[in-house]
């Protein structure tokens, strides 16, 4: 997941806005693509052949594989984390070695795509040079995954890239698009077809926040950034289409739910012609009766509320906002800490509202095609182990076995996916908000109702 964590907060809400507020003098002059404003219906394409609809897992690269290679977000945990600013990455959840088992675990619950991230660092370890073994590895979990039943969602770049092109500069190097574009060049040419959907680089603008984090940009350099993520993703795109024409390519940005509109003119604006589904990454609400998002500006993520009916307000906000795109919700989650919530919320009832939800959205006519639950294993979020969004739960830094616990999001999932989402007698157990902000006025005067129509989704 793109979550933040004690140091960095790249998942808080409240930190990505003062982020993108501080910037915005030195981004106002940033090209913004016209948008209309009808609503987009139908299913539209993009849709797996068997069942209709994606059901999906994420996970990240630097979060669960281990054995990191150099890369700046490795050298910036290894500066920091003896001092005890941030958790040690160490193995992590030791992906690299248990994908089988994990592979395993997500085709177990009916899951047909699995978003993971290849490691740039890993694969071209030094300018040009690119890592035999690396590859034959990934081709080893790209083929278990589709020897599974599963597509594969590949992320390019998932806010890390190789240490030698941190000591040129980073993504704000002269030559940084064009080395992307060879190892993007590379991979979709190793990897596309056979339906294998593509993510070129995640959450731009957490991106922007994270590399601030760690030292490698400053608020002077957003607009710059922000044009070498869109010339990237360009070339990302197009070797993408080579590979297959059929491809479909996304670069996704999480909604914001006070700050969407102005964060659209940022990046989705810019690269909407270049997108082939609209990738969403949904979280948190706010509501005049749920303020308690202000807790992720201290990374307390586990205190804020979870308001899974906000996923229909982000579906509806970008269907109208790039109409004729097919929606995919790339991530969602709801965190823990340490596997503990002080509301007790839990992470089964939290899916099957957020299975209702998605339902209330698709029968309501917006073209939405699929759903990726953050994530499949506990991770490293960043900087901590602490936040917990794992179907499967793994103690990391108290268990060296790494066991997968399940949670009780196993089941749910397993049942939402086996009945295309939750049956008709079904009514949402979480409180809902009153009054979101994120639509005002019209959430007050005229909010979805519960009794509306549903959709099944595939199944």
């Amino acid at each position: 997941m793109s979550r933040g964590s004690r140091a960095v907060g790249g998942r808080s809400i409240i930190t990505r806005i003062t982020a993108v507020l501080a910037a915005v003098a030195l981004v106002a002059v940033l090209p913004q693509v016209p948008r209309a404003g009808a609503e987009a219906s139908g299913a539209g394409p993009g849709a797996p052949a068997a069942g209709g609809f994606h059901w999906g897992v994420a996970t990240s690269g630097f979060q669960v594989e281990g054995s990191n290679p150099d890369s700046n977000w490795k050298r910036y945990v290894d500066a920091t984390s003896p001092g005890g600013e941030v958790d040690p990455v160490g193995d992590a959840v030791d992906f690299w070695n248990r994908y089988p088992e994990d592979i395993a675990r997500a085709a177990a619950m009916g899951v047909n795509t699995f978003r993971m991230s290849v490691e740039w660092a890993r694969i071209e370890p030094a300018p040009g040079v690119y890592d035999d073994e690396a590859l034959a590895h990934y081709d080893r979990i790209i083929d278990s995954i589709r020897d599974h039943g599963m597509i594969p969602m590949i992320t390019m770049v998932h806010f890390t890239y190789p240490g030698w092109l941190a000591d040129r500069g980073g993504m704000l190097s002269g030559d940084a698009v064009e080395a992307f574009g060879r190892f993007s060049e590379l991979i979709t040419q190793r990897w596309a077809g056979d339906g294998t959907m593509w993510v070129t680089l995640n959450e731009p603008l957490v991106f922007f926040k994270h590399e601030m984090t760690i030292g490698r940009v400053g608020f002077q350099d957003f607009s710059s950034f922000l044009d070498q993520i869109e010339a990237a993703h360009r070339l990302g795109y197009a070797a993408a289409h080579r590979a297959d024409p059929d491809a479909m390519v996304t670069m996704n940005e999480a909604y914001l739910p006070l700050a969407t509109d102005f964060t659209d003119t940022l990046i989705g604006d810019r690269v909407a012609d270049v997108v082939d589904y609209v990738g969403i990454d949904y979280y948190y609400g706010v509501a005049l009766n749920n303020l308690t998002t202000i807790n992720a500006a201290w990374d307390d993520f586990a205190a804020v509320r979870p308001q899974p009916e906000v996923i229909y307000e982000a579906i509806k906000h970008y269907a109208q906002s790039y109409p004729g795109k097919p929606i995919y919700i790339v991530e969602n989650g709801f965190p823990t800490d340490n596997g503990a919530r002080a509301d007790g919320v839990d992470r089964g009832d939290f899916l099957r509202d957020t299975a209702f939800w998605l339902q209330r959205a698709v029968a309501d006519g917006y073209p939405v095609i699929g759903y990726n639950q953050w994530s499949l294993v506990d991770n490293y979020e960043w900087g901590s182990y602490s936040p917990r969004f794992g179907l499967y739960q793994v103690d990391v830094l108290t268990d060296p076995a790494l066991e997968r616990t399940p949670t009780s999001g196993v089941d749910a999932y397993r049942e939402i996916i086996a009945g295309g989402g939750v049956g008709p007698d079904y009514r949402p157990v979480l409180p809902g908000g009153w009054c979101s902000l994120s639509v005002i006025p019209d959430s007050c005067l005229n909010p979805v109702l519960v009794d509306g129509p549903r959709a099944t989704l595939g199944g």
